[in-house]
């Protein structure tokens, strides 16, 4: 009875295409940096939030001010490597929802809808884009721009899951 299910199973597997099954492997694996980053963040793991960016990177923000003029703001990866290395009892925890995935050979682009939290403290949500190159060292980020607004959250419960 297992064998005629597992022949199946060999049979329809071989009639998905190759470059779908490969896209979908690719897809996978980016996701795999971003929700690794956060996880990196909840556990306050400098070295692997250090591990998941190329050493080009970039963070930027895309602010409104009060006034209603914009500003886009760059942070530099290290200062946010060593806010997230300082010794804290606090969890850091982005919530990331809406996922969008687009694979084209070596670059990824990923947009979420996020939910920042402070320990149970909801603090602000937004939108990330990351853009993600695949090198000789694997799937690296090469840039995270964001949002962040405190007012018109969809959502203050947010989800972890990809």
């Amino acid at each position: 009875m297992t064998r005629p299910i597992l022949l199946i199973l060999l049979a329809l597997a071989a009639l998905v295409p190759a470059p779908a099954r490969a896209q979908a492997t690719a897809e996978d694996s980016v996701r795999a940096v971003v929700v690794g980053l956060f996880d990196a963040m909840r556990a306050r793991d400098s070295a692997a939030i250090r591990a998941a960016f190329d050493p080009s990177a970039r963070l930027q923000t895309a602010l409104e001010r009060p006034d209603g003029t914009t500003l886009l703001r760059l942070d530099a990866v290290d200062t946010f490597v060593r806010a997230v290395g300082a010794p804290s009892d606090t969890v850091w925890d982005e919530r990331l929802d809406a996922w969008q995935v687009r694979v084209d050979g070596p670059l990824a682009v990923v947009t979420t809808d996020y939910s920042f939290y402070v320990g149970p403290r909801f603090s602000h949500c937004g939108i990330d884009a990351f853009h993600i190159f695949r090198g000789a060292n694997g799937w690296k980020i090469f840039q995270l721009t964001d949002t962040r607004r405190r007012t018109g959250c969809p959502s203050q419960s947010g989800s972890s899951s990809p």
